[in-house]
This record gives C-alpha cells, structure tokens and sequence, in this order.
C-alpha cells in the first residue's frame, strides 16, 4: 500500500513539475486578423517560446555581492534579444491586455524609413520576399530607443504596427513564434528571416 501512494505522489508530483514548466515557457497564441498574411492567416494557432526573451535584472544578483560597485547593468536577456526577421508575440502598447503578433524589422539603434511602401534599415532596402501586400506608406526616419523593438505586419496593407504607434517597449515582449500548429495541415515552424 506504501509503496503505491508513494508512486501515486511521485507521479502527481512529475505531472505538476511538466505543467509548471510548458506553462512557463511556452503559450499558445491564436492569431485574430489579416495583418501577418501570407505568414499567419486568421484563425491559426501557434506556439510561443516565451523563454527565449526572458528577461533578468543581473543588478538584483550584482546588488548582494559587497565588492560590487554602483556600475551595475540593466535587465539583459537570458539568451538574446529578438532579432531583425523573428515574428514576435508582445502586449499592444495602446492596450496591454491585448497580444499582437508581427515581425521585428528594427533593433535598439537601427533607423526604419519608409518610401512608397519600401522600408529601408539604416539606409539600406530591405529585401522582404515575406510581404505580398505592400502598400504606398511613408514614414520619415524614426530611430529605434533602447529596449524598444520596430515592428510591421507582413501585410502591410491591413497592419496596425509601428508606423502608427511607434517601437514596442522590451518589457511588452511575450515572446518568439515558434510553431505553426493548427489547423494540423498548415503546422510548419515559423523561421526568422535574416535581415541585414
């Protein structure tokens, strides 16, 4: 009989332990509106990978070390920030109880201008074979602030994004699109696009 409530127990204990750690680092995420087609359409889900971006203040650790002086960093990612190309999850800036999924297409210190519809990072054009619905935008040049992120939709033309609201603050990230998960024939991992 002990030896049955003690794997009872055991068990319990494991199922709690998986549960608590999806839930920390994964959340599943449908996506409402045509603002990231052909990538996403409405409708599907997908996986975020919320550990990814997870953030950490290393003055908190520094601070109850005695030989540490007051030079001490920021909150830095525990693996790395969000990239040029990553389609990201975040609360809306306007509306934080409300997520957004778009992609990253300027990092703190990048320059994002927009030209009929053509977006150039840091003087350069971007190449962006992921949007089919440009449109005739402009946007002077805005430069990126520290710990804020410039996003668009894939689909320019039905996408509420930065050029209406401006970066998105780093502590608004939830974090990155992983999976494509339903409907079960359109699964695919979403992959980032290496932009310059």
């Amino acid at each position: 009989m002990r030896a049955l409530v003690r794997e009872l127990i055991e068990t319990v204990f494991l199922a709690l332990t998986i549960f608590l750690a999806l839930q920390f680092s994964v959340q599943n995420f449908r996506v409402e509106g045509p603002s990231m087609e052909p990538t996403l359409k409405e409708g599907q889900h997908i996986l975020v990978n919320k550990i990814v971006y997870l953030q950490h203040d290393l003055g908190d650790l520094l601070a109850l070390l005695p030989f540490v002086t007051d030079n001490r960093p920021e909150a830095t990612f525990a693996f790395h920030p969000p990239q040029r190309g990553d389609v990201i999850v975040f609360r809306f800036p306007r509306d934080p109880s409300r997520d957004f999924v778009k992609r990253v297409i300027g990092i703190p210190g990048d320059t994002i201008e927009i030209r009929r519809g053509e977006v150039f990072l840091n003087g350069v054009v971007l190449n962006e074979p992921y949007v089919v619905n440009a449109d005739q935008s402009q946007e002077q040049p805005t430069a990126v602030p520290p710990d804020s992120y410039y996003v668009l939709g894939d689909n320019r033309r039905a996408s509420l994004d930065s050029r209406d609201w401006g970066p998105v603050p780093a502590d608004h990230l939830i974090g990155r699109g992983w999976l494509r998960y339903w409907p079960i024939d359109g699964a695919q991992v979403l992959s980032s696009f290496n932009l310059p």
